[in-house]
């Protein structure tokens, strides 16, 4: 088996709203190809450490290795620039648009995006509604368009918040074999999720997010012996 490459590298990060001091010194890695999933209860940071990621909060200290550069002090676009594509969890669908249109809005980085026969053998739903306008999606599909939307961009690190919530279970199916065959093509995941049963067979790690910071790091294989600990902080 190879080593593990690491491709985020996350220390003593601190994030601030305005006045509001939302991170706490957060210490976080995601090696390449890996699914690492951030668990917790709402207000605990998980969102805000993605938008961290991305210089979407306002000021920002500590450190944001991304493959190997320091990203704290570079602007947003620059560090979607680098292969950061981020699927908020309020997915961003232009009603005016077609579901093609929203589809190919985001500028491609290189060369490194899906193409979008790829796009719709992935998510063959899209391919049926490519035509519709963005109004006329159901919540899945304008899930799925979301999720389509970063991959054709060319994004290699996802980060993907709350993309199960609301959704039917047959949908939910779907986009955890879609991020499972990401997984297979050498994607890097974030995810942040409330459904735990959604989560944990996808990830190959968990950290729990209390406070803003890292309360507990849990592995694939230590999800039976870490009960209590995802009890007590999670009520699972």
């Amino acid at each position: 088996m190879s080593a593990a490459v690491e491709y985020l590298r996350i220390r003593d990060l601190h994030a601030f709203y305005g006045e509001s001091h939302i991170l706490h010194g957060m210490d976080l890695r995601v090696n390449r190809g890996e699914c690492v999933s951030l668990l917790g209860r709402n207000g605990a940071g998980r969102t805000s450490t993605l938008r961290a990621i991305l210089g979407l909060t306002g000021k920002r200290t500590g450190s944001i290795m991304l493959n190997g550069r320091e990203t704290i002090a570079m602007t947003t676009h620059r560090i979607a620039q680098l292969g950061v594509g981020y699927c908020p969890e309020e997915r961003g669908i232009y009603a005016s648009l077609s579901c093609e249109e929203n589809l190919l809005l985001p500028p491609r980085i290189g060369n490194r995006g899906m193409s979008l026969e790829e796009i719709y053998r992935m998510f063959p739903n899209l391919a049926e509604r490519r035509h519709s306008p963005g109004t006329r999606l159901s919540g899945g599909e304008q899930q799925m368009l979301a999720m389509a939307r970063i991959l054709w961009s060319g994004a290699q690190l996802l980060l993907l918040d709350e993309v199960s919530e609301g959704l039917a279970p047959v949908i939910v199916q779907q986009l955890a074999a879609v991020i499972g065959d990401l997984k297979s093509k050498g994607f890097t995941i974030i995810l942040v999720e409330q459904n735990f049963h959604f989560a944990a067979p996808l990830a190959d790690r968990m950290y729990i997010v209390e406070h803003g910071q890292i309360a507990a790091e849990i592995a694939q294989d230590e999800i039976e012996t870490k009960q209590e600990l995802l009890q007590e902080y999670l009520g699972v």
